[in-house]
């Protein structure tokens, strides 16, 4: 049976509800994740679900200084195989509203200084990464939003996610650009996020609620408490819909994902050095 992980983004830092539950802090070569592991069975399901607050459950850590390749790390350590995440974002279109839950199914990266991968110091891996969101689990995120969310929140499929370094949010020329582009979502956390999953062999797929207009919108204005009122409205929709995905989720439910470094390492075995084999044994063990 599958591990569920649940990421939770702003504003959700309640977890799912779990049964039998235990908080576990995992060591990873990569530092500590943003805060301990909270593991339990879902709702009586015999499903094992592991939730981690993103930035930490007094949200202390900026985007660009999270411990991403920790918590990814933490998450394959407690033999998770499918993650749900969660995030607050900007929209780049009228149609999408503050109160809109997207599922994205693209990316596009737009920031600057952060660790993007587990692997390098002596091992080289290339790897496909053209759908970025596990395409299985995009569907499966899907539906479960459409069946669970209130009757009064629309639920869109597919989208391209901007993401950008902040924390700052974004000029008002950046916007207009982002925009011009036809891209729908603008947020800061999917990168590295995603490219970690994927190299993880964890299928991967996020629910994104729109918080506000970004700045391309006239006479727009994005301030913190805008965007904290929102995802607070945000939050029972988004909560309904990953526990309809976790709840629907079957017991084998095999992604692409899950065999993705399949002929990626391009470093000989022999040729990597012990300490770099011991950090990414958890990973690509059974690759070398």
């Amino acid at each position: 049976m599958s591990t569920i992980g649940f990421i939770g983004g702003s504003g959700i830092y309640e977890a799912l509800p779990l049964n039998d539950v235990r908080e576990v802090e995992y060591d990873t070569p990569y530092g500590e994740p943003s805060d301990a592991i909270t593991i339990g069975e879902f709702a009586d399901t015999g499903t094992e679900v592991a939730f981690l607050p993103r930035h930490g459950s007094d949200h202390g850590v900026s985007p660009t200084d999270l411990p991403y390749r920790a918590n990814m790390y933490a998450l394959k350590k407690a033999g998770v195989t499918h993650v749900f995440a969660s995030n607050a974002v900007g929209s780049l279109k009228e149609e999408l509203e503050p109160g809109t839950l997207v599922v994205p199914d693209q990316i596009y990266d737009r920031t600057k200084g952060r660790d993007l991968s587990f692997y390098g110091d002596g091992v080289v891996v290339h790897q496909p990464f053209a759908d970025p969101y596990s395409p299985e689990l995009v569907d499966h995120l899907t539906a479960a939003a459409e069946s669970a969310a209130p009757s009064d929140t629309d639920v869109v499929k597919g989208g391209t996610y901007v993401c950008i370094e902040g924390p700052q949010y974004s000029t008002r020329a950046e916007s207009e650009f982002y925009k011009a582009q036809g891209w729908d979502l603008v947020g800061m956390t999917a990168i590295p996020e995603a490219k970690l999953a994927r190299e993880a062999e964890i299928a991967y797929a996020t629910i994104a609620g729109v918080t506000d207009y970004d700045v391309w919108k006239e006479d727009s204005e994005v301030t913190l408490a805008e965007v904290l009122e929102n995802a607070e409205q945000n939050q029972k929709a988004i909560k309904a819909a990953v526990e309809e995905a976790v709840r629907t989720l079957p017991d084998e439910f095999p992604c692409a994902a899950h065999t993705s470094l399949e002929g990626t390492v391009n470093t000989p075995t022999e040729a990597i050095p012990d300490d770099t084999r011991e950090r990414v044994d958890p990973l690509l063990g059974d690759y070398l």
